[in-house]
């Protein structure tokens, strides 16, 4: 996980705890939503990164 979504995903854990300590259920909301998007931006950058790497591999095919 890279730094920033790392960073996503804590101030999302800390919003969710906050909120559902003051019973703040929008606040839990948002931080759960922001754990949330922190997962699928992270999803997008390993799928990302795979799809680079097959890429290179069938390029480095027919450059031989």
């Amino acid at each position: 996980m890279g730094f920033e979504s790392k960073a996503n995903d804590l101030g999302g854990k800390i919003k969710e705890g906050v909120g559902e300590a003051t019973d703040n259920e929008n606040l839990a909301n948002e931080g759960r939503a922001d754990q949330v998007k922190s997962d699928i931006k992270e999803g997008v950058e390993k799928a990302e990164e795979v799809v680079r790497d097959a890429a290179d591999k069938v390029k480095g095919i027919f450059d031989k």
